[in-house]
């Protein structure tokens, strides 16, 4: 998770506002908090699982939504929040993040280690300030097939296979992957370039996972992955460069691509140049979460 900042005025579009409305539903009935804040749990699986079948766990309990929809949130630190569909276990599953305060919260999505459900997190405050994060409304339109299917089509014949080796269940990231890591049939993807950068000491799992000789170096991991390495380190930041060039985490460029406002954790340091679903707020009312298939 990244470090704690206040987001001020943040405000990330929604396809329209008729169809944000629907997908985000009335607010007018969350209860108020007796702690930090609450959280609902909006089930938008397209009708592929009902309330009784949509689960959350938190803070040492387990419900579906359609026995507890609200939760109410207390201060919690580098806390997780899980969600399943089909039974408490299922593997059909996926996580936030978050850390809070009395009166804040940090919060974000991943796709860090992997991608296992559409996943969409609305933040609103006291004060009447928002923002959201996540998968694109599109994409949760989308069958589960469709989104496996898509990402094929969308990355480099290296990355195909990660939307098989785990298939229906989950698309692993790179660095979860063995294809990468020493061994493996692409363990040296990204060996040539960060030679060519001058920085041969650093392996291809290692750039995928921020880690070893970059564990330490967001910056530098992030213009790796993003294939900005080369330029001038006043580039690193453009994000209109990003992902031009081969070798690049397209794993990444995906999510990013299929991400409100282009925002998403695609590797450990993708808040480096502020590129992930990170959010964070001084005092927060509310936050819908968007749980899809």
């Amino acid at each position: 998770m990244a470090a704690a900042t206040v987001a001020a005025g943040l405000s990330l579009a929604v396809p329209t506002a008729a169809s944000a409305a629907g997908f985000w539903g009335n607010t007018s009935g969350i209860p108020v908090s007796s702690h930090v804040m609450t959280f609902k749990v909006l089930n938008r699986t397209n009708g592929k699982y009902p309330d009784s079948k949509v689960f959350w766990t938190f803070n040492g309990q387990t419900h579906s939504i359609a026995e507890k929809r609200y939760v109410d949130v207390p201060v919690v630190t580098a806390a997780r929040m899980y969600f399943h569909l089909g039974s408490p276990n299922s593997q059909y599953s996926d996580f936030i993040e978050m850390n809070t305060t009395s009166s804040w919260i940090g919060v974000n999505t991943t796709r860090v280690d992997g991608f296992g459900l559409k996943l969409a997190l609305r933040v609103h405050t006291k004060g009447g300030a928002e923002a959201t994060v996540g998968e694109t409304q599109a994409v949760f339109n989308q069958t589960r097939n469709a989104t496996f299917q898509e990402f094929v089509n969308n990355v480099p014949a290296q990355f195909k296979h990660l939307a098989k080796v785990q298939a229906p269940y989950r698309i692993p990231a790179p660095s979860k992957d063995a294809a990468f890591q020493p061994g493996g049939r692409y363990q040296n993807y990204f060996k040539k370039y960060a030679a060519s950068v001058g920085h041969g000491n650093v392996s291809t799992s290692d750039i995928f996972a921020c880690a070893g000789a970059v564990a330490n170096n967001a910056a530098l991991c992030g213009a790796l992955n993003r294939h900005v390495a080369q330029l001038n380190q006043s580039k690193w930041g453009d994000t209109s460069l990003y992902y031009k060039k081969a070798p690049a985490n397209y794993y990444a460029r995906f999510w990013h691509n299929h991400a409100i406002g282009h925002k998403a954790y695609g590797f450990p340091y993708d808040d480096a140049a502020d590129q992930s679903s990170y959010i964070a707020f001084n005092n927060p009312k509310y936050m819908l979460i968007a749980v899809g298939w």
